[in-house]
């Protein structure tokens, strides 16, 4: 019998579409993308690809933008943004564990979000393996649904700033 692991995503939002702030940190808080020198992110190789990555995000995921986002030295914060018209009608159970689906026939259901953190976090796996270094993610990532312009505002503030707040940063290490 398959196994799977208990989703932490909320049952209650889609994941399809909507704005989500995420962070997304390295294992054990390693930093492996760089480090901060004098108020200023200093990008190692893997640092600079999770860049270049974050910021070409439409030219992989055509229905997904990023607007805002900080790549710090152990750790990504992002605005999320995602225009994917659902094919969920409501009548079926999506959950990526068949036996809870209603329709046992119904593929399983990916969301855009988890499958976009998922080819990043594999991209950018790849990319070090490629140069043969060091690098691992923590198995898992945290999201927000962002819930309004102030919500929005206050997020966008926190990243902008993160770099600069770094020294009391609950990842910094």
């Amino acid at each position: 019998m398959d196994q799977y692991r208990i989703t932490p995503r909320a049952s209650f939002l889609d994941y399809d579409s909507g704005d989500y702030f995420i962070t997304v940190c390295t294992k054990e808080k390693k930093h492996f993308f760089g480090e901060i020198a004098n108020g200023v992110m200093c990008f190692s190789p893997i640092g600079a690809f999770t860049d270049e990555q974050l910021r070409k995000v439409n030219v992989f995921c055509p229905n997904i933008e990023i607007p805002v986002f900080v790549v710090m030295p152990n750790h990504i914060h992002a605005i999320v943004c995602m225009d994917v018209e659902s094919i969920y009608d409501g009548n079926e159970q999506r959950s990526p564990n068949p036996s809870l689906r209603a329709n046992l026939t119904c593929q399983r259901h990916v969301p855009t979000l988890s499958r976009y953190v998922s080819s990043l976090k594999g991209a950018v796996t790849k990319y070090a393996k490629t140069l043969g270094l060091e690098f691992a993610w923590q198995s898992r990532y945290y999201d927000h649904l962002i819930r309004g312009n102030a919500d929005r505002n206050n997020i966008c503030e926190y990243i902008d700033n993160n770099v600069a707040r770094w020294q009391t940063d609950c990842f910094y290490m």
